[in-house]
Formats: C-alpha cells, structure tokens, sequence
C-alpha cells in the first residue's frame, strides 16, 4: 500500500509541476467522483478505481480518449484518498498509545486502545 501512495504522489507532482492553475482549467471537463463517505469505501474506491488508470496507462499508445478516461478516474480517487488522509490521519496517535501502553501495567487499557488502532488498520490489510 505504501508503494501505491508514493507512486501516485510522484505522478501528481510529476504531471503538475509545470502546471499553472490556468494551464489545468483549459479545455478540461469535470467530472462528479464516486462518493467515498468512509474509509472503507474509500479504500475500495482507490483500489478500484488505480487497477483502472493502471489497465489504461498500459495501452500503447494513448489516445485521446485514454486521456479522458484517466482524467475522469482521478476525480473519484482524489476523493478516496482525501478520505484515506482524514481518517488514517490519526492512525500514528493511536498506535503510539498502543506502545505506551504495552509497556504499562494495564491490561485493560492495552486492549481497548489495541481495538481501536486495529478496527482502522484493518481496513489496510488488502
């Protein structure tokens, strides 16, 4: 999964870094995403929606009209990942609560802040 955000990352400042705002608004259609209202969705939304700009991006050559394709797709996982960001955000937090409390004498406290980082962490696991 990390490799994913990193490669996309590098992608988005690779294709705007000579961009102007002007540049981005010329001639281009806006689409409406797919929701992505949890971080479940979210994710499912990012999986999908990246396995699709990749079978585009694999076609020799683009056209035209694979550009469109991926300038559409990129809507919907902008949206995912502002999710993934929003909700995964506080991820680190919690886990260091899980350390600190591994190295206490509370059991209890252990296992709640342990459900909790592992309820989100989860939603990772693909």
């Amino acid at each position: 999964m990390k490799t994913t955000l990193k490669i996309l990352a590098a992608s988005a400042a690779i294709a705007f870094a000579g961009m102007t705002p002007g540049m981005a608004e010329e001639g281009v259609s806006h689409y409406e995403p797919e929701p992505s209202e949890t971080l479940a969705q979210a994710m499912d939304n990012f999986v999908t929606y990246n396995r699709r700009m990749e079978e585009v991006l694999a076609r020799d050559p683009l056209t035209g009209q694979d550009m469109e394709e991926v300038h559409q797709l990129t809507y919907t996982i902008e949206v995912a990942l502002a999710r993934i960001n929003e909700e995964l955000g506080a991820l680190p937090a919690v886990l260091e609560e899980v350390h600190l409390s591994s190295e206490g004498d509370n059991p209890a406290r252990l296992k709640g802040v342990g459900e909790v980082y592992l309820e989100t962490a989860k939603l990772l696991d693909r």
